[in-house]
């Protein structure tokens, strides 16, 4: 079950019903204070149905994971209880993620058969709900947040279907006060959600979509197309991956508003960035955090030296690379980002303030190194990676194809984001460059309905699943 399918919109509208049931007066007069958690058993049982969907076997891994987690937290002052706990997750995620991946380098690295390798399918999201097990431990150890003494909330918070194959990945600060509220299914959520969800699913399944289709097949050919028709399916791929995640982020925080809960923003105009280090704080945003809470401080952070606070960068980004998939591909890619972050940390000049042209010139150089970097990440293996760059440079002939959906995301990217950077600051603006309007009017129904027509009438209707779902 996907954001962008019949199926789901089918299960949202029955959970969306069942959610109001709990707001009328004689329901609320019956269950009384039980009302919170009539709610979010509704929502905890709806999470398992949507992620079962996929494959119910792996209900019990996510039950597992949250047991862990749950117990932890109640044990929090035992420092044995909270190692313990981080490293059963993490060895869950190793195990389904990085097993087979460490033996076959192994077996590649010393020449020899490959051995004990599983046979396991990888559960969809798996990275993503054990961040947010890792978090909630770490938090109540350090005394953050005081430890849930209720395990459906604990459960609701790790498995909440908005967010739990792609995220984003939210604290536990931020969504477990939320169930203490009186969070519920409102008109104003669902005109608010509801539009916060069709623009993300415009943008993943016209944009994203569309141009996966020269994208795929660019990638998987690269010695039949020429250098400039690589490069211009390089530069899409970084929109494409941009508008299937942040699209899909968007339908999550909709899809959650819809229900009365919030998330902060995932995704904030990241191709607009002068630097590698302000890309890094506008892009996967929960991650980015994730990565320097619980990685990147603990590791010593800038505060044991200049060496030690390139490594620990280095060593964050890597990481990182590898938390997308057990493929060198992106530990490269981290590796790179890495480099480039250790090498701004060196050269950035503090409270300098720059001209205009200048700042273009920067915005463009950013872009062009990723772009570079999304090569690796997109490539499915090293050796493909070499051969596309290889062909840029050295400007190898082939056939060349300039697809038309490029241009247009293009322009349209440029225009949404010049628009929104004028008016972030303004109220009509909501987390990116997408304006919330007040559909009791009829210019706004109009523009509401023309919009969800273009979304229909512009589809893909090919098989094309979220990018961030292999991760």
């Amino acid at each position: 079950m996907t954001f962008a399918s019949l199926t789901f919109i089918v299960f949202f509208i029955l959970v969306i019903a069942l959610e109001e049931i709990t707001n009328v007066k004689a329901v609320k007069e019956k269950f009384g204070n039980c009302v919170y958690f009539v709610r979010h058993m509704i929502l905890l049982i709806a999470s398992y149905i949507f992620y079962g969907w996929w494959d119910w076997r792996f209900c019990f891994l996510i039950l597992f994971v949250t047991l862990i987690a749950y117990f932890a937290g109640l044990y929090h002052q035992n420092k044995a209880v909270l190692i313990s706990a981080i490293c059963i997750v993490l060895v869950v995620l190793g195990i389904f993620k990085y097993y087979n991946f460490f033996v076959e380098s192994f077996c590649k690295m010393f020449s020899i058969s490959r051995v004990g390798t599983l046979n396991i399918i990888l559960p969809v999201g798996i990275s993503f709900y054990t961040f947010q097990a890792i978090s909630y431990i770490a938090d109540v150890h350090l005394g953050k947040i005081k430890a849930e003494q209720s395990f459906v909330n604990v459960a609701l918070y790790i498995a909440f279907f908005p967010q739990l194959v792609a995220g984003p990945i939210v604290k536990a600060s931020e969504f477990l006060p939320q169930l203490s509220e009186d969070r519920n299914v409102s008109i104003r959520n669902l005109e608010t959600g509801l539009q916060i969800f069709v623009f993300g699913l415009f943008k993943k399944v016209v944009l994203a979509d569309n141009l996966s289709v020269y994208v795929d097949e660019v990638f998987r050919y690269p010695t039949v197309f020429s250098a400039e028709t690589i490069a211009f399916a390089a530069v899409s791929y970084a929109m494409q991956i941009y508008f299937d995640f942040s699209g899909y982020s968007d339908m999550a925080i909709g899809s959650a508003k819809c229900l009365g809960y919030d998330f902060t923003r995932n995704f904030n105009m990241p191709y607009i960035s002068k630097n590698v280090s302000e890309f890094w704080k506008r892009w996967h945003i929960s991650l980015s955090t994730w990565l320097k809470e619980y990685l990147y401080i603990p590791l010593g952070g800038n505060r044991k030296g200049k060496i030690r606070t390139y490594l620990n960068l280095m060593l964050t980004m890597a990481l990182g690379g590898l938390w997308h998939g057990a493929n060198w591909t992106f530990i490269v890619w981290g590796s790179l980002h890495g480099i480039a972050l250790c090498v701004h940390k060196k050269l950035a000049k503090k409270d300098s303030e720059q001209g205009v042209i200048q700042n273009i010139l920067y915005i463009i150089g950013t872009d062009v190194f990723v772009c570079f970097c999304w090569i690796f990440f997109r490539a499915d293996n090293i050796s493909i990676a070499f051969i596309i760059i290889k062909r840029m440079i050295f400007l190898s002939k082939g056939v060349s194809h300039l697809y038309s959906w490029t241009f247009f995301s293009l322009l349209l990217m440029i225009v949404c984001h010049i628009k929104a950077y004028r008016k972030s600051e303004t109220k009509n603006f909501c987390n990116g460059y997408y304006g919330i309007m007040d559909l009791s009017k009829i210019s706004s129904l109009i523009i509401w309905f023309v919009f969800l027509g273009l979304t229909i009438g512009l589809a893909y209707t090919g098989a094309s699943p979220f990018i961030y779902f292999q991760f």
